[in-house]
């Protein structure tokens, strides 16, 4: 008996100690993927073009997770068919990720992540056609509540402050929404190539692959094909590798760790407060603020995104995971 009891109180303290280790890895990716949004305001307010932002960042968050790829490769553990099925993802993320680094020179950081929030949307509307299985999650009362509270809550933070259709705000709305129709394409399209593969390696492959595209599409569109990038001032160059890392190469591995110790209803739960802080943090250092109506919205979206997630708790995990983004 006592050695039952002892046994217990070591399970006790072992997942104990997992939650709290999941705690802090969810707190620093919302810390870290808070953070970039800011980041990239300032670097587009210094006239840091999109184009070669995502190309340096994602080049250099694709160096940090190549010896990854490399040592899986080396040890003969790189899964058959991994760079084929990550090719449909990719093209999806680095379509999303251009269309997130692009709005956040023509709208404030609240409005481009609250924005961000729609692909919520977009994965329920791409599941239902795509995996049938979860039509039965999708239609309870708890999911169909959550689905209209986020889009009744968008409407005003969207389009209840300062928004003309050819003002820099509305194309930062409408660049903000088509980066959460980018990012939801890139979540169903994990869900559908990568689901046999791990997911911390699936994204380093998929993080390779985007790379390429984005330095591509640097050189063929970026100012000098982003070669005066080097030549920026300090606060710049730290700025593009705060970004890359906490946004891209470290804030997935954070990501990942939480969900493995906390779940993906909780973690997905603790990111939603990401929006509330990134408005929060803008008006303090930009003097950007949103409305009381803004705010009101605000909070009704992401309550009803929160209830959304948790009514998928019997959906995959790694194809949950692969639905946050936003770096």
């Amino acid at each position: 008996m006592a050695k039952t009891s002892a046994n217990s109180a070591e399970a006790h303290d072992a997942l104990a100690r997992s939650r709290r280790v999941g705690s802090m890895n969810a707190m620093a990716a919302l810390l870290g993927w808070s953070t970039v949004p800011l980041l990239l305001r300032d670097l587009a307010g210094r006239g840091v073009d999109f184009w070669s932002n995502n190309g340096w960042r994602y080049g250099a968050s694709a160096v940090l997770w190549l010896p990854y790829v490399l040592w899986h490769a080396w040890r003969g553990r790189m899964p058959k068919g991994i760079w084929k099925a990550a090719i449909v993802p990719s093209i999806a993320n680095i379509a999303g990720q251009a269309c997130f680094t692009a709005a956040f020179g023509m709208a404030t950081p609240g409005i481009v992540t609250f924005g961000l929030r729609s692909q919520l949307i977009f994965v329920a509307l791409g599941a239902w056609f795509l995996f049938p299985a979860e039509r039965a999650v999708m239609r309870t009362a708890r999911y169909l509540v959550g689905f209209a509270l986020l889009i009744t809550g968008l409407m005003p933070v969207l389009f209840g402050g300062e928004f003309s259709l050819g003002g820099a705000n509305g194309s930062g709305v409408l660049m903000a929404v088509c980066s959460g129709l980018g990012y939801a394409c890139y979540g169903l399209s994990v869900r559908r190539f990568m689901a046999p593969y791990h997911p911390v390696l699936a994204f380093a492959v998929i993080c390779q692959l985007t790379a390429i595209g984005l330095i591509a599409l640097m050189l063929a569109f970026g100012r000098d094909g982003g070669a005066y990038v080097p030549s920026l001032g300090s606060r710049e160059l730290l700025f593009l590798a705060i970004s890359a890392v906490a946004g891209i190469a470290a804030g997935h591995v954070f990501y990942y760790v939480a969900i493995a110790r906390l779940g993906v209803a909780i973690t997905s739960g603790v990111l939603q407060l990401q929006p509330f802080l990134v408005s929060a943090a803008s008006a303090f250092v930009f003097g950007e603020r949103l409305t009381g109506l803004q705010w009101m919205g605000g909070f009704v979206a992401v309550g009803g995104a929160v209830l959304m997630l948790t009514a998928e708790r019997k959906a995959p995990q790694q194809a949950q995971a692969s639905s946050e983004t936003g770096d």
